[in-house]
């Protein structure tokens, strides 16, 4: 690994926020986002993937559009409900690196919720 070379070739991050039942802009671990991210953890781990690592994350602002996962260096934000979903993400991006446009947020919807 050089100086310029990322220390993660991709580094994932599950927003598990929570918020009172209630809120108006819901959360994603109402969603089942900390489940969802142990799955696709353990996915990549079955499939011998290095240097790709998952965290959780508190709240990353999109959370009315979530489920969502974020992909670094690319910078994909991804919304996914199922684990069918997360495997097209793992087959397509993670090893084919071919983002999944399906999945993909919009950047309209992104650019909406930073300016919130």
């Amino acid at each position: 690994m050089t100086e310029s070379t990322p220390f993660y070739r991709a580094h994932l991050f599950f927003c598990t926020h929570r918020r009172p039942p209630d809120h108006p802009r819901g959360d994603c671990a109402a969603h089942g986002a900390e489940a969802l991210g142990q799955y696709l953890k353990a996915r990549i781990k079955e499939c011998g993937l290095k240097r790709v690592r998952v965290n959780t994350a508190s709240c990353l602002h999109r959370c009315s559009l979530g489920p969502v996962l974020v992909i670094y260096p690319e910078g994909a934000w991804y919304t996914f409900k199922t684990e069918a979903d997360l495997d097209e993400i793992l087959e397509s991006h993670l090893i084919g690196g071919e983002p999944v446009s399906r999945l993909l947020l919009p950047e309209r919807l992104v650019e909406t919720v930073e300016a919130s």
